[in-house]
């Protein structure tokens, strides 16, 4: 297989590779990095936000929908129960 890799890398411009990389930098920041990001403020902030401040997250969620869809299923944000009375 890495022969294959390397016939394929050799017919490809440096210009080719760099686009390449930068898509899937673009693409990584967009499914990873600012979902997690996003998700790690609303944990923060999820109890104490403002009305503008909640709105422009809400902005965001809409913004980044496909990379947050990714990680929801491990994310609670779920208020803290009174534990067992």
């Amino acid at each position: 297989m890495p022969g294959f890799l390397q016939s394929i890398f050799s017919f490809l411009s440096p210009e080719s590779l760099l686009v390449i990389g930068l898509y899937g930098a673009i693409g990584g920041a967009y499914l990873v990095v600012v979902p997690l990001a996003l998700y790690a403020w609303m944990v923060k902030r999820w109890t104490v936000m403002g009305k503008l401040e909640r709105f422009g997250v809400y902005g965001l969620v809409f913004l980044f929908f496909p990379g947050l869809i990714l990680f929801a299923p491990f994310i609670n944000l779920r208020m803290a129960g009174q534990g067992n009375s």
